[in-house]
């Protein structure tokens, strides 16, 4: 049965909340994550029950049943492809991508993501650091780092991962020459303000409490 780009976008999004949190979503946390109504999101989650494609009880997770995430495997492979593609090949950035992979990710066959893949030298990772499942739906190092936010002052961390979602935020890192890979330290954080003031070897930045979470990091 093929599914409608909805339901697909659905899946993909439970199983991000998963590689993030490490845990199935509330249907509260599935909204937030698809900017779509409480509502609409419970009738959703209704017809992916009916596919197949999650389980959930009343006020409980969303939880991907093995067809679901079979499925999730799939188009979050040929997401992850299609951005390093665009950003290895054809010279788009790294909050330039996005948007177009949601576009381009719906219509590419198998086929083609396995050839971009090939081409690509089979990446273990996309531009923003999240890693790219194989055929078989493992990926590497799925949960890798916890959020930049829970960082302590005076240590350092290496960043790992960048939620894609955001582009002000990757346009603002690239600004200060931060990427995945990039050590930072942590000077202070503000009580008042919420603002973590860091350093880096492009120079000093500082990122509200709520974009550092979209950022995981390993201490050094």
């Amino acid at each position: 049965m093929d599914l409608s780009a909805s339901s697909e976008d659905y899946i993909s999004a439970i199983w991000k909340l998963v590689e993030w949190t490490g845990k199935a979503p509330s249907s509260t946390a599935l909204a937030k994550k698809l900017d779509l109504s409480p509502s609409t999101v419970s009738e959703g989650i209704t017809r992916l029950v009916r596919q197949g494609l999650v389980s959930h009880a009343p006020y409980g997770s969303v939880e991907l049943t093995e067809r679901g995430q079979k499925e999730a495997a799939r188009l979050v492979r040929g997401h992850r492809v299609i951005e390093t593609a665009l950003v290895r090949f054809l010279g788009y950035t790294w909050d330039e991508v996005h948007e177009e992979a949601e576009r381009l990710e719906h219509a590419a066959s198998p086929k083609l993501i396995g050839k971009l893949d090939a081409l690509l030298g089979y990446p273990s990772h996309d531009p923003h650091g999240d890693p790219i499942p194989r055929l078989d739906g493992t990926a590497e190092n799925n949960s890798v780092g916890s959020p930049l936010s829970d960082a302590a002052p005076g240590h350092s961390y290496r960043i790992e991962r960048v939620s894609d979602q955001f582009p002000d935020l990757l346009q603002y890192l690239s600004s200060v020459d931060v990427e995945v890979g990039t050590v930072i330290t942590v000077d202070t954080i503000g009580s008042g303000t919420g603002i973590m003031h860091m350093s880096s070897p492009g120079g000093p930045l500082a990122l509200s409490l709520p974009a550092a979470e979209s950022i995981l990091v390993t201490a050094i």
